[in-house]
């Protein structure tokens, strides 16, 4: 695993497809173990079927690598997703940390971002209330 090939994988400009199955499987371990702040799955085949159903549930998406830094068995991939999704455009910056196995692949694949201030922010009412809370409790 190097920058580059993470930079190829994290990359998914708006109107391209996403990685293929395939793409996936060469990167990835059988029993990898996946988790965001709204889900988590074992195996590459939920994995893969996590993949799909956020670019099924998308008008479109977006994927913007930024920083990359490996050291050892680790990997770490700054990145923004956009999320189009019925004419209105979410923005999540967010990191993923990647776990190799002695192979090379990825065998554990955390994503770190905030969900809920992109998600309901631009919200009417809601996002003023979101807004509010995170004034409260981080601000």
């Amino acid at each position: 695993m190097d920058a580059a090939t993470l930079q190829v994988l994290f990359t998914k400009p708006y109107g391209a497809p996403g990685p293929s199955a395939e793409q996936w499987r060469a990167l990835y371990d059988e029993a990898v173990h996946f988790q965001d702040p709204t889900q988590e799955h074992h195996g590459i085949d939920a994995y893969l079927k996590a993949q799909q159903d956020l670019l099924r549930r998308c008008d479109d998406v977006l994927l913007k690598p930024g920083a990359i830094a490996i050291t050892g068995d680790t990997a770490f991939v700054e990145w923004e997703m956009g999320l189009k999704i019925k004419g209105i455009e979410f923005i999540y910056p967010g990191t993923t940390r990647l776990l190799l196995n002695d192979a090379g692949r990825i065998v554990d694949h955390r994503d770190y971002f905030d969900f809920v201030g992109p998600t309901f922010g631009p919200v009417p009412v809601l996002g003023g209330v979101v807004r509010w809370i995170y004034r409260r409790f981080v601000g």
